[in-house]
């Protein structure tokens, strides 16, 4: 860390909304004018509309996050955590990697720590649940999934092998449907350089609390998205939910009992609950209140966007719904982040901040390889798609959204290949524990026993 005499812009969160707000503020900063230090645990953004299909191998785990010291060379960037911040002496607290939390000083204030899962207290989740929030996590459903594949092939264990084959997904937005799908194509793959696995083996579950799957592209297409899930081999419950999932027993709310070791869970997000902690407004559900210019409410040097934001919908308002708030998808907050980046500069110099606004352009989502739906809004002509062209869509927003061309081009080149090369189908779950083969060829080898000497020898002895 280094310490500074000019104003600092402190940016907590290296998300998609820091890492481009953070840009947008040094663009068009004027030299020296201030320091922009960003604050993450991670050293990277990681792009998490790309989590399904890292997940299924069709895209490079590498090439779906992007290093923020590498996008950000004019920025201090600062591994840890932001644990307090004192309003009154405009200070945080950041808790590094390693070592003692220490003090650091600021001037304005970026508020962008993103979302976590929102789960709730299911006996057996914390245990057993796997996440999709981020890369780390979408390489280990990718492990964990074909080791599953290699457990059933090898073992002639009936329970064994019905337990690895059932792959249960809570959740069935954006995140839970998307998975599924590209989840279910991987293991459709893989089965064929398997003997004793086959597709028709394999069970998978998508359980919703809700009446519908994939709400964001509305009624129709999110109808079409079930039967098309339904018609590869998936069981769709909805108007449900998991009551427990104890040592991988899954009991649901309608009846239905299964035993799983994959339980993925994608049942929607919340902000960070370190928010609690930073003195700021927050909405009825933990988001930071701001103004339609994306600033705290009741500040003049704090800006906040994104999934952790309760930000105005004023394209909704001013068609007469004054409660509209911005959904928390890419969209908006790609579009915040230039915003909130300018809103810095003007409040920082005392010019007029620009309010944000921003129609609704629509909806895409992937549902495997070949197979999405898209609804894509042109004024007031909703077009919707599905099937392979929804697919293309998917990909082409998606594509062109990932931040920087270094990245664009990696995964357009992943893409590109896949069509030419077989999808690699090898578990590399030992990542996970990479030292231990080491240790055990390492460690101090236990002390000879001596024999025992026969009882005849005994007694000769005596």
């Amino acid at each position: 860390m280094s310490t500074t005499e000019r104003p600092r812009i402190l940016v907590v969160g290296g998300g998609y909304v820091g890492l481009y707000a953070a840009r947008r503020i040094l663009k068009k900063m004027r030299y020296g004018e201030a320091t922009v230090t960003v604050v993450d645990p991670r050293s990277y953004m990681t792009y998490q509309p790309f989590l399904p299909e890292a997940a299924a191998g069709s895209i490079s785990p590498r090439h779906v996050v992007v290093p923020l010291r590498r996008v950000l060379p004019k920025a201090e960037v600062l591994t840890g955590r932001v644990t307090t911040i004192d309003q009154d002496r405009k200070v945080a607290t950041v808790a590094p990697l390693v070592g003692e939390a220490y003090e650091l000083p600021f001037d304005y204030l970026v508020i962008a720590m993103g979302a976590v899962s929102r789960t709730f207290p299911i006996p057996g989740l914390a245990e057993q649940g796997i996440g999709m929030k981020g890369i780390e996590e979408a390489i280990g459903l990718r492990n964990h999934v074909l080791e599953q594949l290699d457990k059933a092939d090898s073992t002639t264990d009936e329970d064994v092998r019905r337990r690895a084959l059932t792959f249960v997904f809570v959740g069935g937005g954006f995140a839970g449907a998307e998975t599924i799908g590209e989840v279910e194509d991987m293991a459709r793959d893989a089965a064929k350089y398997y003997t004793n696995v086959k597709r028709e083996d394999m069970r998978f579950i998508l359980v919703d609390a809700a009446d519908k799957i994939l709400p964001e592209v509305g009624p129709k297409l999110g109808a079409y998205g079930r039967e098309h899930l339904e018609s590869r081999g998936v069981e769709v419950y909805l108007s449900t939910s998991m009551d427990s999932c104890v040592d991988g027993h899954v009991v649901l709310k309608n009846g239905l009992e299964v035993d799983s070791n994959t339980i993925v869970w994608t049942a929607g997000v919340k902000p960070n609950p370190a928010l609690a902690r930073f003195g700021l407004p927050l909405g009825p559900r933990g988001h930071v209140d701001t103004t339609e210019k994306l600033q705290v409410q009741g500040t003049d040097y704090i800006w906040a966007a994104g999934d952790n934001a309760q930000v105005p919908d004023m394209v909704g308002r001013r068609a007469g719904n004054p409660n509209a708030w911005c959904p928390p998808n890419a969209q908006h907050a790609l579009r915040q982040a230039k915003v909130l980046g300018d809103n810095v500069i003007s409040g920082m110099r005392g010019f007029p901040q620009k309010e944000y606004s921003h129609a609704n352009k629509g909806a895409v989502a992937g549902l495997g390889l070949h197979k999405g739906v898209a609804m894509i809004v042109m004024g007031k002509v909703k077009i919707k798609l599905k099937g392979r062209l929804a697919w293309y869509m998917h990909r082409g927003y998606h594509g062109l959204a990932m931040p920087t061309w270094n990245r664009k081009i990696r995964i357009f080149a992943d893409w590109t290949l896949a069509m030419f090369l077989k999808r690699e189908v090898v578990s590399l779950g030992a990542m996970e524990t990479p030292r231990e083969e080491f240790y055990e060829a390492a460690k101090p080898a236990p002390a000879p026993v001596a024999a025992a000497k026969p009882e005849g020898e005994k007694a000769k002895a005596s």
